[in-house]
């Protein structure tokens, strides 16, 4: 349990530090009357495309281990109980999401960009 917990936090260090680095890194640095739009070419745009790929591999990373154990439970719950049918779609429709998730953070980003 204390590993999850700690993965969860490390997810969530990682994503705050992209976000920082991508939104905020620019106008720290060269201060927000001399920030410069970034091009095609830019090393800002590497870290943006690189940071936008990361935010999609690591939510669809996270959304296929919570489909496989959702799944596997709800298999099980549906075996024994049949009325279940609906509620474990529905945990599964959730886990999914998480994928999703991850893929708007993605658009968001390279709109920045």
């Amino acid at each position: 349990m204390r590993r999850k917990k700690l993965a969860l936090i490390f997810f969530f260090l990682i994503q705050a530090a992209i976000s920082v680095l991508l939104f905020a890194g620019p106008a720290m640095m060269a201060g927000a009357a001399d920030a410069v739009p970034a091009t095609a070419g830019s090393s800002q745009a590497g870290w943006g495309y690189i940071g936008a790929g990361i935010a999609v591999g690591l939510a669809c990373i996270g959304s296929g281990a919570a489909v496989a154990r959702i799944g596997s439970a709800g298999i099980g719950a549906v075996t024994e109980k049949p009325e279940l049918m609906g509620r474990t779609l529905v945990f599964l429709g959730l886990a999914e999401g998480i994928a999703i998730y991850g893929l708007i953070i993605a658009i968001i980003i390279l709109n920045k960009i």
